[in-house]
């Protein structure tokens, strides 16, 4: 063997356990999402598909769950680091002991999301009084959507969890009356002709801040280079999302098993209205969040905390570029 092959191979071996070295050093940052089908999953599976936890020196392990709720609960059990959620479950987690706050703006309305029933019911939103309502989970933000609908339209009717996947099983099967209906899935059997919108949140809902990434304070005061660094790779998907429709509307049919045109609805309705920035001191942000906590409480929900304990201003992120 020549001495230039044997500085090759020796080069190759160290880069090799370089890699492996890192692999083990680099920290893992768990990301909990509230269901499969919903553009938190498209934003954080962009980030994975990018590397970009990767070129910010970490590595993600994304978990999806069966509601907003439960995925709270997946925080405050120390089984996620960061979530996406309402203000509104970091306010009552809080009275419980559950010490979280919200650290970057996501979203600043319920895009997609609609109150939907099967397309050959004659149900309005008017006659929902005393029938069942589907949502993904108690306290979730469908949960809050049709807490609203209650009181904003004077009506009452059972809320009944069945979970993301379940919403559209259990509305057309007529084992629910209607159901709150998050994008793409109210886009997919709205355009299908399976279902068709009564009342569409994204208008009827004042503008608030419906959902934003969540850390355990612990994680925050402990490790604040690690949420910086998950947080750059998570805006740094959605400005690579932004300037990339046709990757982004790829991903969304191939992720979520839809057709290119459902796809294209949900990039064009969601993805390129979600905030970009995610600066929780930005002067619009602490009313948004006021006005979703009032929204809850409105809705029947209780134990809300001042907004100024809901929100953190330690972060803010510097998308991480592909």
């Amino acid at each position: 063997m020549t001495i230039a092959r044997r500085l090759a191979l020796s080069l190759l071996g160290a880069a090799a356990l370089a890699v492996t070295s890192y692999a083990a050093q680099a920290e893992t940052i768990r990301v909990g999402l509230p269901t499969k089908t919903y553009w938190p999953t498209t934003i954080a599976e962009t980030a994975v598909r990018q590397k970009l936890f990767e070129k910010e020196g970490i590595s993600a392990e994304l978990t999806i769950y069966r509601g907003g709720a439960e995925t709270f609960e997946a925080m405050a059990a120390g089984a996620a680091d960061i979530i996406l959620d309402p203000p509104s479950l970091v306010s009552a987690g809080r009275k419980k002991g559950v010490m979280s706050k919200l650290v970057a703006n996501a979203a600043m309305g319920n895009f997609g999301w609609q109150l939907m029933v099967p397309a050959k019911s004659a149900l309005e939103v008017k006659d929902l009084n005393g029938k069942k309502v589907g949502i993904t989970s108690a306290g979730s933000g469908s949960d809050l959507l049709a807490l609203w609908t209650i009181q904003d339209k004077k009506i009452n009717f059972t809320r009944v969890p069945v979970g993301g996947g379940g919403l559209v099983p259990n509305l057309l099967s007529g084992n629910v009356d209607a159901a709150v209906v998050y994008s793409p899935l109210s886009f997919q059997i709205g355009k299908s002709g399976e279902a068709k919108a009564i009342l569409d949140y994204a208008t009827s809902v004042p503008p608030n801040l419906t959902a934003g990434w969540i850390v355990p304070d612990k994680l925050a005061q402990d490790k604040p280079a690690l949420v910086q660094k998950a947080l750059n790779a998570l805006y740094g998907a959605v400005a690579f999302m932004r300037a990339n429709r046709d990757v982004t509307v790829k991903l969304i049919a191939e992720l979520y098993e839809m057709p290119a045109d459902i796809a294209a609805l949900e990039y064009d309705n969601t993805i390129t209205k979600v905030e970009t920035s995610g600066d929780m001191s930005a002067a619009n942000v602490k009313d948004a969040v006021q006005l979703s906590l009032d929204l809850a409480k409105l809705g029947g929900l209780k134990d809300i905390v001042p907004t100024e304990d809901v929100i953190s201003t330690q972060f803010k992120p510097v998308p991480t570029k592909p």
